[in-house]
């Protein structure tokens, strides 16, 4: 089947994606933007496709088979006492990422998405697809972390390489480092990497130093931009857009492979980045651009983190889609920087959230008291920058 606009994959299994009622992981995230966007007419039902699951050959490609056994082992509702035992060695035991019934079906449904939405764009049935479920990025060869069981998106980058012989550039713009992905290629150079996130000086998972370049022949494929806390907008983009657009033209991939994190934003109560709306609007206005310059057009985007489910994610993530769609709403908010959200949206979630809903597309800044000492985050930023640009191969 082919389609001439993007894909949006979604599959109600992975709502099931839940460690326990009061995790930070609370995927309502998912339904409140599938809802936004078609209340906003932006996502009509010919669009949307459902997930599949992954196979274990498929899983077998960045993680080991004695994970996976584990993670099978550990999915049932009770599982056997040698196995609870054995969870600390495989990660899956922590209050970031513990175990829970279903895990392997539920994960490895997440995984297929991701798979799904490489198969669409790489044999040319869609030009770009956007699966908002995956963006897994801390999970390692053998080992959950960081809420992530399997590593979806390496798992992608994984069968984009073996079925399609494709070079692949992965962005991350998590604010959190992507840990898993790097490590899996990171002596691979076929597959270029840049990460855009907090520095690890304060947060999980204390990775992704600008020293961090990759190994062997894929030395200075692997591009690590560490930005200080309490970075705001203009200088988060001053770094991705610069180093970005000169990594793309040295690395020349055959396909982008992006994941959304949007826990960057001020709001986001697991992080200290303060930017804005206005980051999650630009940034993938920036990677669609590019893919269209460098890949023909070959974009596959994923979801990742965000824990301010309410006034950040579902905007974020909603903005995502109407870049990539081309939808005519961007056109008004242009021209309407303060344009609101649909009054039925604001209607129906407002008396769930506990905070008051921000009622407009973009945040309105200017409201926002001023961050101390924005001069000397800007400038150490910007020698970060300096050195991904000199690092760059």
């Amino acid at each position: 089947m082919k389609f001439t606009e993007p894909v949006f994959i979604y599959d109600d299994q992975e709502i099931q994606y839940k460690f326990n009622d009061t995790h930070p992981f609370n995927q309502d995230r998912l339904i409140m933007t599938v809802d936004l966007l078609r209340k906003s007419g932006a996502l009509p039902d010919n669009a949307v496709l459902t997930s599949r699951s992954a196979t274990d050959a498929e899983l077998l490609r960045v993680h080991s088979a004695a994970y996976i056994e584990a993670v099978k082992a550990l999915s049932v509702p009770v599982p056997e006492e040698r196995w609870v035992r054995e969870a600390a060695r495989f990660g899956l035991d922590t209050d970031d990422t513990p175990y829970f019934p279903g895990m392997h079906d539920i994960t490895a449904k997440v995984v297929g998405g991701s798979i799904l939405a490489v198969d669409l764009v790489m044999s040319g049935q869609a030009p770009h697809a956007l699966h908002l479920g995956g963006g897994l990025h801390h999970a390692l060869q053998s080992k959950g972390a960081g809420f992530c069981v399997y590593n979806d998106a390496s798992a992608a980058i994984a069968y984009a390489k073996e079925k399609y012989g494709a070079k692949v550039l992965y962005i991350d713009t998590d604010v959190h480092h992507g840990d898993g992905v790097q490590w899996s290629f990171y002596a691979d150079p076929q597959v270029g990497t840049l990460s855009i996130h907090e520095t690890g000086k304060y947060l999980f998972p204390g990775t992704g130093a600008v020293n961090e370049r990759g190994e062997g022949d894929a030395f200075g494929t692997n591009v690590n931009i560490p930005v200080e806390p309490y970075t705001e907008d203009d200088s988060w983009l001053e770094c991705f857009s610069e180093v970005l657009t000169e990594l793309i033209a040295r690395f020349q991939p055959d396909v982008i492979i992006s994941q959304h994190g949007c826990d960057a934003h001020a709001f986001d109560p697991l992080a200290h980045v303060h930017c804005s709306m206005r980051v999650y609007k630009a940034m993938p206005e920036l990677i669609h651009r590019l893919a269209h310059q460098w890949c023909e057009g070959r974009w596959v985007a994923l979801g990742g983190g965000g824990y301010d489910i309410w006034r950040v994610v579902p905007r974020a993530w909603s903005l995502l889609w109407l870049v990539m769609s081309e939808q005519a709403i961007m056109s008004q908010l242009e021209a309407e920087p303060q344009l609101r959200l649909p009054q039925a949206w604001l209607d129906a979630w407002q008396g769930k959230s506990p905070v008051p809903l921000v009622e407009t597309w973009l945040d309105p800044v200017e409201a926002w008291a001023p961050i101390p000492r924005r001069q000397v985050i800007t400038e150490k930023n910007r020698q970060t920058k300096e050195l991904a640009m000199m690092y760059l191969k």
